[in-house]
């Protein structure tokens, strides 16, 4: 039972929080004055393996492309980088209301929106999008996959009373569902444009128009002159360079073939060189929101063992992965980041308590101990396999992973796959081991654990079901006490890492590169929030 005082302070201090941030996107932060023209040239480290699908993708290859062509409902303010309740702005919503005690959250739209196609936009798309994502009964179109639906569970239904208007109604209260659709994840759709057609081609009502996708050489668009904000965008269009080869990418970057790195790709060694090369390009660490973690498949042995998974994460040294194959370029921690790139990871002592985190060759000793008691050691060793992506950054961690697990005496070997065959494996279940680099939608607790820890859940790879976690992830969801909350949290946390979930190595920083006359374009800590480049002019005089 919610205390009742507690609830309606914790109320009010969020209705705070929202009013301070209800302000058009055209507002959004401390802008420098643009120059129109040009066009801006990005990286783009793979080719778009769902298109244009954002709500049919886990992966940043598709967000970071797409995202120009969409708008949410309300989305983080551009020029922060810390993303939270308080830097959240309208987009296709000019303003929003909490209702009933967090039970009705309602949006009121604008009213000067055009799709690409010139179809007016209304409150029958965003009702189209969301119950077509969260796989509603009556959803009048459904997604090949929906790796968010868990998001949406606690949506009991969309109401629409007109056309400017939106009322998402809940089963119980929940103050994170605000920030889950300002995710860059959280695009609207065309309610007259059927969602398979946007694995091939694009229409949105953001602030560029798809031009050309040109497979495995560049995406093009082009400036949308009827973009709903007046005198925006300030470029004429962009052109994303799809460049898979990780020299040919640093000679692009260092040449100034792009203008700008992909999100979350560039190292501290890559960063450092590329500066020393080139001084006035400029440099910004920021977290990715993207962190290693080992896949140990629950479903089948010997994963569904829990002593095996928990012989696993002692097996991994975190503080040798952050030094060896980052080259200090992360930081150690948990489920979710800790500060400064986060604001609900667990650190310091509570950390070092954890499996994994202790000296070297106590957590090597712990894990063969595990090992033993299943029957497993010199004479019967554990024979596996580490299936992983073939990207630089996923093979780099599975070399890691094989030479941990080979030092505790597990016959250890790496198979590599292309990014449409690594998703099919991991959603059919079809590994032992993956070594993983998950990258989360924002900073909040409700979209990781719903989305890679609830029982059902599509993005739940390792098939890892604990009841009693569940209920205290619905716990702390709707908690409105903040430090009620964030102690909920940790606990969670400890109980996954001491359940060998989802062993997580740490959180990866990137160093991102652009030149210097690109200005307005300022990473977050998060990969997946920032690529609308509205604001984004250039001044290559």
């Amino acid at each position: 039972m919610v205390n009742p005082d507690r609830w309606r302070a914790g109320a009010a201090m969020v209705l705070l929080l929202v009013a301070a941030a209800a302000r058009t996107a055209s507002s959004a932060g401390s802008l420098s004055p643009g120059t129109p023209g040009g066009v801006l040239n990005l990286l783009q480290r793979e080719e778009l393996a769902t298109g244009f699908s954002i709500h049919e993708t886990a992966t940043i290859a598709t967000v970071w492309p797409a995202s120009p062509c969409f708008s949410n409902l309300v989305t983080f303010d551009p020029m922060n980088p810390v993303e939270s309740a308080d830097s959240i702005v309208g987009e296709l919503a000019e303003r929003w209301s909490w209702q009933d005690n967090y039970r009705n959250l309602v949006f009121f739209l604008r009213r000067d929106v055009r799709w690409h196609d010139g179809q007016p936009f209304s409150s029958k798309d965003v009702k189209y999008t969301f119950d077509m994502v969260r796989e509603a009964p009556d959803a009048v179109a459904k997604l090949r996959t929906s790796p968010r639906k868990e998001w949406y569970e606690n949506v009991d239904a969309i109401t629409i009373p007109d056309p400017s208007t939106v009322v998402f109604k809940l089963k119980r209260p929940q103050p994170a569902l605000l920030l889950m659709l300002a995710s860059g994840q959280s695009p609207v759709y065309p309610a007259h444009v059927p969602p398979a057609e946007f694995r091939t081609r694009c229409i949105g009502t953001g602030p560029f128009k798809l031009k050309e996708w040109r497979r495995g050489q560049y995406v093009d668009y082009v400036k949308n002159p009827d973009y709903f904000v007046k005198g925006r965008p300030y470029l004429d269009g962009l052109r994303y360079y799809i460049i898979a080869d990780r020299g040919t990418q640093k000679a692009a970057l260092q040449t100034g073939r792009v203008d700008v790195s992909f999100p979350g790709d560039t190292s501290k060694p890559l960063g450092e060189e590329l500066k020393a090369a080139v001084p006035q390009l400029v440099m910004t660490v920021v977290g990715t929101g993207t962190s290693p973690h080992l896949l140990l498949n629950a479903t089948k042995p010997p994963f569904n063992d829990p002593r095996i998974r928990l012989a696993m994460s002692h097996a991994m040294d975190r503080r040798a992965f952050v030094q060896a194959v980052t080259q200090g370029g992360a930081v150690v921690g948990a489920a979710l980041a800790p500060a400064p790139y986060g604001i609900w990871g667990l650190s310091g002592p509570a950390l070092s308590a954890l499996p994994g985190y202790g000296k070297a060759e106590d957590e090597q000793a712990k894990a063969r101990k595990l090992l033993a008691e299943t029957g497993h050691g010199p004479s019967n060793p554990l024979k596996v396999e580490v299936l992983t992506r073939a990207l630089f950054a996923y093979v780099d961690f599975a070399s890691f992973v094989v030479d941990m697990l080979r030092r505790i005496g597990v016959d250890a070997s790496m198979k590599q796959v292309d990014t449409p065959l690594w998703y099919s494996a991991l959603t059919r279940k079809e590994f032992q081991i993956g070594a993983n680099v998950a990258g989360y939608g924002l900073d909040d607790p409700d979209p990781v654990f719903y989305e890679n820890y609830a029982c059902a859940s599509v993005r739940n790879y390792t098939g890892y079901c604990n009841e009693e976690i569940m209920r205290l992830i619905d716990q702390q969801s709707q908690e409105l006490d903040p430090r009620r909350r964030h102690a909920l949290v940790a606990e969670i946390e400890k109980r996954l890492e001491l359940d060998g979930a989802r062993p997580t190595m740490g959180w990866r920083l990137d160093y991102f590169i652009q030149r210097p006359y690109v200005h307005n374009l300022v990473p977050h800590n998060g990969i997946y929030n920032w690529g609308r480049l509205t604001n984004v002019w250039i001044d290559r005089r």
